[in-house]
């Protein structure tokens, strides 16, 4: 399906991230460049729904450059249907540093998968970035 189309019909559902808001009050603000997120927390959820939208210009420009893949490759392979993230753990150990466990779930070609990691974040001249993680 067309990102654009796929993107204005997430308008009125909730927004994937789990917050239970509305995506047009939700993370649609940092997916469309609007807004910048102010917490950690906020990027790993807008990167969670980026990649239930497949937005992998989203997800390349709000990783760390040092640890930058050049491409994500996320349309050669075959679409996830992503069911759901669960923060398990945030702490955030400065002010320019947080840690976040969290359990991402999905299908591909009907079998179920689960994506349990602690991610890394770093806020540079104000904007938060992902760093890396370590799958669980």
């Amino acid at each position: 399906m067309n990102t654009r189309i796929t993107h204005l019909k997430t308008l009125y559902n909730l927004c994937p991230c789990g917050n239970n808001k509305q995506y047009a009050d939700c993370c649609n603000r940092y997916l469309n460049l609007d807004e910048i997120a102010t917490t950690a927390e906020d990027l790993m959820r807008s990167r969670y729904t980026a990649y239930t939208l497949n937005y992998e210009n989203y997800l390349l420009a709000t990783w760390h450059p040092d640890t930058r893949p050049t491409s994500l490759g996320l349309t050669d392979q075959p679409p996830n249907k992503w069911l759901g993230l669960t923060i398990k753990r945030h702490i955030q150990s400065s002010e320019n540093y947080s840690t976040i466990e969290f359990i991402a779930r999905y299908k591909i070609n009907g079998r179920a998968h689960r994506l349990h990691e602690i991610s890394r974040f770093v806020r540079e001249d104000g904007i938060w970035l992902y760093v890396d993680g370590d799958m669980l």
